[in-house]
């Protein structure tokens, strides 16, 4: 398997890190992962913890065989921080080998001032090794100019897409698109991909309206006709509704439209969508996030196996 699904929404966490080989070159793409510091007013529940922190040691295992990384854009679920929660992956986790690796990146221009302090973290952490790739080149790699992060104009920055041409087949990433951008989905198709991981819409944001919803959902459809493996994650699977609109979209085409757990051969572990019933089936005391911070609360006291149950 060429490419390996590190950090999603479907694994329990919020990410859309993953692992790619190919010519000889170890690619990660998107080193980060969040849970959220707050859903339906509760923060995380210690499942999602102790699901993050399985992730964020998959993450540094990829990393420290790595030849290269690539940061899509500077948001706190896609890329190590330098002020990190204990939810996120810290600098100070990061393997001593990371400065050594070659870095791919969005340009900080045009981003939030938090991206683009973000990225100048980056920038001071990897010295010569950090490069502006915007339209790039190199290798079984290409890079997409800036796109917009969900609908254009709105003020939540731009990504940029990876090509990684696996000797054969193509693989295309891209991240936090929410498939709400007509032009963005062209420019993926152009590049004649037969496998894509994105990110689908926000359901659960209530500022999607009716028209974005349709555009999301035609898009969706204009890839799955068009694309071998379609895996849909991210933005999608924080809610019950984007799972249910992912099964709707695999039977209106006939086929079978992946998230990264389905794609993983793993169970769906929708825990955001389900930290009201995670609450609700195994109690927290109300100092236990206080306490984690300090490294005094234990994950191991939180059943996975009740977790599986919920809902």
């Amino acid at each position: 398997m060429r490419l390996e699904i590190l950090s999603a929404e479907s694994m329990g966490v919020r990410g859309l890190c993953c692992r790619v080989e190919a010519e000889g070159r170890v690619i990660i793409i998107d080193p980060g992962l969040a849970l959220g510091e707050r859903r339906f007013g509760l923060p995380p529940h210690p499942v999602q913890v102790a699901a993050g922190r399985a992730a964020r040691r998959d993450i540094i295992a990829a990393l420290e065989g790595a030849t290269d990384v690539v940061f899509s854009h500077f948001h706190g679920d896609h890329v190590p921080l330098a002020d990190a929660n204990p939810y996120q992956l810290a600098f100070t986790q990061l393997p001593s080998r990371f400065k050594s690796l070659h870095a791919w990146s969005l340009s900080p221009e045009g981003q939030t001032p938090t991206c683009r302090d973000r990225a100048h973290d980056l920038m001071a952490l990897l010295g010569p090794q950090f490069r502006l790739a915007e339209g790039v080149m190199a290798g079984p790699l290409s890079f997409s100019p800036a796109m917009p992060h969900g609908i254009d104009g709105l003020p939540f920055g731009s990504v940029m897409l990876t090509r990684v041409d696996l000797g054969g087949p193509v693989f295309v990433h891209a991240s936090d698109i929410q498939l709400l951008d007509d032009a963005t989905v062209e420019f993926i198709l152009d590049w004649e991909p037969n496998l894509v991981l994105a990110a689908g819409p926000p359901l659960y944001h209530r500022g999607l309206g009716a028209r974005q919803r349709a555009r999301a959902w035609n898009n969706a459809r204009y890839l799955a006709a068009e694309v071998g493996t379609l895996i849909l994650d991210h933005h999608l699977m924080r809610s019950l509704e984007g799972e249910a609109w992912l099964e709707k979209l695999s039977l209106e085409m006939g086929r079978r439209v992946y998230c990264a757990a389905d794609f993983m051969g793993r169970p769906r572990r929708l825990l955001e969508a389900q930290r009201r019933e995670l609450y609700a089936a195994m109690p927290v005391r109300a100092d236990w996030h206080a306490d984690y911070a300090r490294g005094l609360a234990r994950v191991e006291d939180f059943s996975p196996r009740q977790s599986c149950a919920v809902g």
